[in-house]
């Protein structure tokens, strides 16, 4: 049986500046909204734009960082999952909302990395665990070693 796939990649701009919020048990919850523009050609040849807006929701030290450093208009890519909550409004019907759950997010615009002192981070992550997130510098990786893979160590 296979199983179900529910992975979503955006890049956008940040409508507002994110919202801080905490769980009763004092876990942090960002709440912010990304604008995805589409531009298209139309059958009469006119050039078009498309604005689609999205909510989306960080959960701890994820949802932290991107309070402290992402403002309105900066330009940034999430990636996570999408989920849907209902409720039941004051009239009594049955209400959905869509939102994407952020699991890892890049600053885009190498201003807002620089200004804030975060030019050496290249993206946040939120593990499945959400006491478990990390920060990923460019500093950490690495670097590439010339001598690990020759003409010898490829199979065809």
């Amino acid at each position: 049986m296979a199983t179900d796939l529910n992975r979503v990649f955006l890049i956008g701009r940040l409508t507002k500046d994110p919202e801080l919020r905490f769980t009763q048990s004092g876990t942090p919850i960002a709440n912010f909204s990304l604008a995805n523009n589409r531009t298209y050609t139309t059958s009469a040849g006119e050039k078009t734009e498309n604005v689609s807006y999205f909510d989306c929701i960080a959960w701890s030290k994820l949802g932290e960082v991107i309070v402290e450093y992402c403002k309105k208009g900066g330009r940034i890519g999430v990636e996570g999952r999408l989920q849907q909550n209902s409720w039941v409004d004051k009239d009594g019907n049955k209400r959905y909302k869509v939102e994407i759950v952020v699991d890892n997010f890049q600053f885009l615009d190498s201003k807002a990395g620089a200004d804030a002192g975060m030019e050496n981070y290249s993206g946040v992550s939120n593990s499945s665990d959400e006491n478990n997130s990390q920060i990923e510098t460019v500093n950490s990786r690495p670097a590439p070693d010339d001598n690990v893979f020759s003409d010898d160590n490829i199979p065809f």
